[in-house]
């Protein structure tokens, strides 16, 4: 068993915040479903442990990514619903990540799915490679630069050990 140090525990926070949020609303029922979903994922699996310094600055900067891209993202999915034409131009596309935030996929999986218009359909940590569902296919080459920017965002606050080396 794995220890619950400050880095699990992070996790754990920020998945159980994801799964209410999923759920838009906070009740006891889905903060106790989320505290089991984030216990068993940051348990379950050949996942590396959760150990490692945090960078709250780096970490700071991360969730700032995550909620501009949610409030961005958010304005433009209701303006799409609220306009009398379609402008959608649904693409699937693979976004390849380096080696060194393949760690930080299920995180990655999260904030990418947490914002409207744009869904992780597979993520793949043996490959590095996120497949995304988007609602505009001319965002394809800045949205792969942007989960990019996030990746590295996540991999500066929550460096792995190695990286340390």
């Amino acid at each position: 068993m794995s220890s619950f140090g400050p880095r699990r525990l992070s996790a754990v926070v920020a998945l159980t915040a994801a799964w209410c949020a999923l759920w838009g609303e906070v009740s006891i029922a889905n903060v106790a479903g989320g505290l089991v979903v984030a216990g068993a994922a940051t348990t379950a699996g050949t996942a590396p442990p959760l150990h490692g310094p945090i960078r709250p600055l780096a970490l700071a900067r991360l969730v700032g990514i995550v909620v501009v891209d949610l409030a961005k993202s958010t304005v433009a999915v209701a303006r799409e619903i609220l306009t009398p034409t379609d402008h959608t131009d649904e693409v699937v596309v693979a976004v390849t990540l380096g080696p060194d935030v393949r760690e930080h996929m299920l995180l990655l999986t999260v904030a990418v799915t947490l914002t409207p218009g744009t869904a992780v359909i597979d993520a793949d940590a043996d490959t590095g490679i996120l497949t995304l569902h988007l609602l505009h296919a001319d965002q394809t080459e800045s949205t792969i630069a942007h989960v990019n920017h996030l990746a590295r965002a996540a991999a500066d606050a929550l460096p792995s050990p190695e990286a340390r080396s």
